[in-house]
């Protein structure tokens, strides 16, 4: 073995080691530099290849840190307060229909923003929300679990959603518009299956009926943040409130609709996407006269240095011959034909990313594909069947997506103990089954609509 190649397996291995073991709660961006950083200083990653990673991760870092930025922004509006009381007030006592509508939270939040920062938002207030309904903790476990799993999931049908599947976009040459086209309808079929088949798990679990409770998040809320009064709002001004939301939540429909008519038309989504932080800024600045600069800080910048290390490394890996000794092995596989290359690549990058995370184990996936020499539409939906490998069957572990590692740190910040054993007797089950399905649907409707 040569040196770089023992250095290079060696800094990937203990870069991941640490990343899972998260040592006194520390961020994953650190491991992920200093591993970057041993990689560059031995010369595996070269100039030429960081101004082609830089031109690769860019325009996807700046349209995921700004779709952030608008999350954080609505957050201060009392936005998710204000949903979480929704949710309570639609379920009206029911525990089942509760379940439903946390997994219509939780795919909406993803969908209109990305799967971490679904999770950033969505887990304190979930765990907020079924505190407030006084729910028991082992009540608790399948509304938090099966939200997480959706959350993270859903960030299959459109590749806005994920960071790492915005990179990988470049690296296969494919827009925004034509993922969507090819993988939201299996993609959104699959969740749905995904959500029932969980329900159908955890239902004896769940409360038939909820405990009695004053359902006063939004309220609470309120009054601290924006209004003078105490005692109950009054029916008026909660109007008032669902009015100026569902106004807000109109502005960033429109601006996640602009995005895709953006790459339909080649203008890059990074710019749309900063156009519409800035705009939503301005627009709470008039409304609650708060000094912009506060954003700065509450914005996770750490993730764009996660990403950028995370990268080095793996170019450092294919430097070393790791992607041509992957396309050695797959190659055959994937000469067999478009279905079965479909799930043997959908379930390497399952599999690799339940060992390594799935960023790692989709850009590993991804490279290799682009040395095959495939034809565009045989690699696009091998490529997407990696995505749905690596946003869906990454979730067999709670160690396979960075999402949900940071679901984990999150519900121990909250004290609140999720065990393995909770996990693995939901995604033990769901998750194989729900990531077959997908892949049947994806293939079959490329073959229908595309073919």
């Amino acid at each position: 073995m040569s040196f770089e190649l023992g250095i290079t397996i060696f800094v990937f291995v203990t870069t991941m080691l640490v990343i899972f073991w998260r040592p006194k709660g520390l961020n994953e961006a650190y491991p992920a530099a200093v591993g970057a950083g041993i990689i560059l200083l031995t010369g595996i990653v070269s100039r030429a290849n960081i101004e082609d990673i830089i031109s690769k991760i860019g325009g996807a870092s700046i349209t995921i840190m700004a779709t952030i930025v608008m999350a954080v922004i609505l957050e201060s509006f009392g936005f998710f307060h204000w949903a979480a009381a929704r949710l309570a007030s639609m379920a009206k006592g029911s525990g089942y229909r509760l379940y439903w509508y946390v997994q219509l939270l939780c795919f909406l939040m993803t969908l209109l923003f990305n799967n971490d920062g679904s999770i950033l938002i969505t887990t304190p207030i979930l765990i907020l929300l079924l505190k407030n309904l006084q729910l028991k903790p082992h009540q608790q476990i399948p509304y938090l679990l099966s939200g997480a799993l959706t959350a993270t999931a859903s960030s299959a049908p459109i590749g806005v959603s994920n960071i790492v599947n915005l990179i990988a976009l470049e690296i296969v040459d494919m827009t925004l518009y034509m993922h969507t086209a090819m993988m939201f309808v299996p993609a959104t079929l699959g969740l749905l299956f995904m959500s029932w088949l969980m329900f159908v798990v955890v239902k004896k679990k769940l409360p038939k009926k909820l405990p009695n409770s004053t359902y006063e998040i939004e309220e609470s809320f309120f009054t601290k943040n924006f209004h003078p009064l105490k005692g109950k709002l009054s029916v008026e001004t909660k109007r008032k409130r669902t009015k100026f939301m569902l106004k807000v939540l109109l502005f960033v429909f429109i601006m996640r609709c602009l995005l895709f008519v953006a790459s339909f038309l080649s203008i890059p989504i990074s710019l749309v996407a900063v156009l519409g932080s800035v705009a939503l800024l301005v627009w709470r600045w008039y409304h609650l006269r708060t000094n912009p600069v506060d954003i700065l800080i509450k914005t996770p910048w750490h993730i764009l240095i996660f990403a950028f290390s995370m990268y080095v490394i793996i170019y450092g890996l294919h430097n070393v011959g790791l992607t041509a000794f992957l396309v050695k092995l797959c190659e055959p596989i994937v000469n067999q034909g478009l279905l079965y290359a479909s799930f043997t690549m959908g379930g390497l990058v399952s599999l690799l990313s339940n060992i390594f995370n799935n960023h790692p184990a989709l850009m590993v996936g991804t490279i290799t594909l682009t040395e095959m020499g495939l034809d565009p539409i045989t690699l696009k939906t091998i490529y997407l069947a990696n995505i749905i490998g690596s946003d869906m069957g990454s979730l067999l572990l709670p160690i396979g997506t960075l999402a949900s590692l940071i679901w984990l740190y999150i519900l121990k910040k909250h004290k609140v103990k999720v065990k393995w054993k909770d996990y693995l007797s939901v995604s033990l089950v769901v998750i194989p089954i729900s990531t077959i399905f997908t892949l049947f649907l994806l293939y079959y409707w490329v073959q229908m609509v595309f073919a």
